[in-house]
């Protein structure tokens, strides 16, 4: 049996709810991770946002004191893993 704790934070947000806590559209949060600059993971045709995910972007922008763009990521991202691809043939 799964217990839930009132006071433990959720674990993942619906996109609705993470893009309330990003304060942007729920449409381009939707966007974004259509486009893979945005982690979730998907659940046959419903998408989570992973809560970790959400802190991390927040907590990068604190640290380093500069915007973070999403998109930047997603595109080292695919750097990487086409950098990857390319060198374990």
């Amino acid at each position: 049996m799964i217990t839930i704790d009132a006071d433990r934070s959720p674990s993942f947000y619906t996109v609705r709810e993470a893009a309330e806590i990003l304060r942007c559209n729920k449409n381009t949060l939707y966007r974004a991770i259509h486009d893979g600059a945005f982690p979730a993971i998907r659940i046959r045709s419903r998408f989570v946002v992973p809560a970790q995910a959400v802190d991390q972007l927040a907590r990068q922008a604190v640290e380093t004191g500069v915007c973070v763009d999403v998109a930047e990521l997603a595109a080292r991202r695919r750097d990487e893993r086409e950098f990857n691809r390319v060198t374990s043939r």
